[in-house]
């Protein structure tokens, strides 16, 4: 449900992803169990305590305080997911964001979006291409989302400055990557939106990439991929798209160049074949805002009176692995109810046997000690 929060709620939520072991999957499981999360946060100790074991380290007040200060000193917005100001489309995904800055404007995030992404080391009609796009696809309505990567990244976004678009980083919001991109965060800041769920100050790491990925798709009615190798983290995005219920455009290019090999197996594989914005504007049809609500999902439901055993809890125990597995995967396995399966991997996360990974993935924990 869409509602306004108070501002301690609003910090109580931001502590609470901040905290170690948490993801957005174990958040929203504790969101659905105490209905807030001041109330997840009170009732923590005593959840960890009844299954016997160490209680999550929580985040530290002081440094939530400091981000929450750091944000509002630099003119940020935070907000979090189920606020009026949090995008619908992203707030549909499996795993949106629990919290998100935003430096610039929020209304950016509520446009018809669409993403454009591809090869760093773009070719010169590969840039070309993409500015062409970006600039007819922004003029049409649509405000262009990517990475703010070097490539097609940067020239997507820098096509549609003044139309709308918005950045996600992979790092916190107010750290700039590549550094050569300073003045293009500025100018997005100023006319678009920046937006992160990282924590502000925090450099990017390699696994941040897909996590923001995943936001980059979810913002957007579809993903246009320009150029991208057979392996790269541009595909990663296509996938992520795809697994989203997003459409997924390609740009054909020369099965001599490397930088094509990606899209070329993306169109093979049934994404829509781009040649100019007209084709992207024929498959979406009348411009419109899709996903405008999260549909009731299973896999988040709160039931509080289901049981389980110490036997499925075996089961689901000597599934897991220090590889990450989809909580999908664990469901069919198991072929358990999916209510069942994540109100059992809730609290396998609360005693620290499991942790929550990247997409919806779980692992046991470094300090598990399961054999």
């Amino acid at each position: 449900m869409v509602q306004a929060v108070s501002f301690e709620e609003r910090r109580a939520r931001l502590r609470l992803i901040r905290s170690a072991g948490i993801g957005p999957l174990t958040y929203q499981q504790l969101m659905a169990r105490l209905g807030c999360a001041v109330d997840a946060i009170d009732a923590l100790p005593d959840l960890a305590k009844e299954a016997s074991r160490r209680p999550i380290r929580l985040a530290n007040d002081a440094a939530v305080d400091r981000e929450l200060e750091t944000g509002a000193a630099q003119g940020m917005a935070l907000i979090s997911v189920g606020e009026p100001d949090y995008p619908a489309a992203l707030a549909a995904i499996p795993d949106p964001p629990a919290c998100l800055w935003i430096l610039g404007e929020a209304r950016w995030l509520h446009e018809p979006t669409l993403a454009m992404v591809g090869a760093r080391n773009a070719s010169a009609a590969g840039r070309q291409l993409t500015d062409n796009l970006a600039g007819e696809l922004g003029s049409e309505g649509y405000v262009i989302a990517s990475g703010l990567a070097r490539g097609i990244d940067g020239v997507a976004h820098r096509a549609a400055i003044a139309t709308g678009t918005v950045a996600v980083l992979a790092g916190g919001t107010d750290q700039i990557y590549p550094p050569e991109h300073a003045d293009l965060h500025r100018d997005i800041a100023e006319r678009g939106a920046v937006i992160s769920e990282q924590p502000l100050g925090m450099v990017a790491r390699a696994q941040d990439f897909p996590k923001r990925n995943r936001i980059v798709s979810g913002l957007s009615q579809g993903v246009i991929v320009v150029e991208a190798a057979e392996r790269s983290g541009t595909l990663i995005t296509a996938r992520l798209a795809s697994e989203q219920g997003r459409e997924v455009f390609a740009v054909p290019g020369s099965p001599l160049d490397p930088r094509s090999a990606g899209t070329n197996r993306l169109i093979k594989k049934g994404a829509v074949l781009v040649r100019d914005a007209a084709d992207v504007l024929a498959d979406l049809g009348p411009r419109q805002q899709v996903l405008c609500e999260p549909a009731p999902d299973e896999l988040l439901s709160s039931h509080a009176d289901d049981e389980v055993d110490e036997t499925f809890r075996e089961q689901l125990v000597s599934l897991l692995s220090f590889t990450p597995t989809h909580a999908d995967v664990l469901i069919a396995e198991l072929g358990a109810p999916a209510r069942l399966v994540t109100a059992c991997l809730l609290e396998l996360v609360l005693e620290g046997i499991a942790a929550e990974e990247t997409g919806g993935t779980y692992v046991l924990a470094a300090s598990s000690d399961v054999t």
